[in-house]
């Protein structure tokens, strides 16, 4: 008997990379790679091609040139991405201007919109996201509100029962580590870092808050950072 289809939404990132790797045993999991002119696209994609290829899942990419052109963020332009430090990563207000400072227009909404797309196309029963609780006290489209509302959306606006599922919602990273972990997730393929450097920079507010997950847990990382 054949799997059920899935659509995973996959940067090749720990958190998408640990999502999906919850349902790829029981789906036949398309995953698709979006490359909006972010400085890290070459070294994510590489990220995700290794994972698809441990998972055995299909691999897509697709461009959006002019999401890249629309953008002011930090990730799509040459202006200074933000290094926080440690004790930045847990106060709000500065939390929020980094935040502010890698925000690409409506991505997840994009991204979800379009995946949605291949979905019905491909008679998929689910979309695979990342998005998980810690990073959604800054940014409001990983929020568990944000989440049932675009199901809703689907809901009303397809013929198709198709929901997005966001199994890490309610988690911090150290939890998505521990999860990753206990599915046997590529976490080790994975690449979290703002920069696109080949090794991560340490020093991102993505490093910095995958590096403490690792931390908290008391477990060796097997990321390579710069600094």
């Amino acid at each position: 008997m054949s799997k059920p289809r899935a659509i995973s939404v996959l940067s090749g990132g720990l958190d998408c990379t640990v999502a999906t790797s919850i349902y790829s045993d029981k789906y036949d999991i398309t995953a698709i790679t979006f490359n909006y002119g972010q400085q890290s696209f070459d070294r994510e994609v590489k990220a995700a091609k290794k994972v698809c290829e441990k998972l055995e899942m299909e691999h897509i990419i697709i461009d959006l040139p002019w999401l890249k052109e629309i953008s002011n963020s930090s990730l799509t332009t040459d202006d200074e991405i933000p290094t926080p430090t440690d004790e930045d990563l847990d106060n709000i207000e500065v939390a929020q201007q980094t935040a502010k400072s890698v925000w690409v227009p409506a991505r997840n909404t994009v991204f979800c919109s379009i995946a949605l797309a291949y979905a019905e196309a491909m008679g998929a029963k689910i979309i695979i996201v990342g998005w998980d609780y810690e990073e959604a006290i800054t940014f409001p489209d990983n929020s568990k509100e944000y989440l049932d509302a675009f199901n809703k959306t689907i809901e009303y606006g397809s013929f198709d029962s198709i929901q997005i599922k966001a199994p890490l919602i309610n988690l911090d990273k150290d939890d998505i580590v521990r999860t990753g972990i206990e599915y046997n997730a590529p976490i080790e393929d994975s690449y979290s870092c703002y920069t696109g450097s080949e090794l991560h920079c340490g020093v991102c507010e993505s490093c910095k808050r995958r590096r403490r997950a690792f931390e908290k847990l008391k477990i060796e990382d097997p990321t390579e950072y710069e600094n």
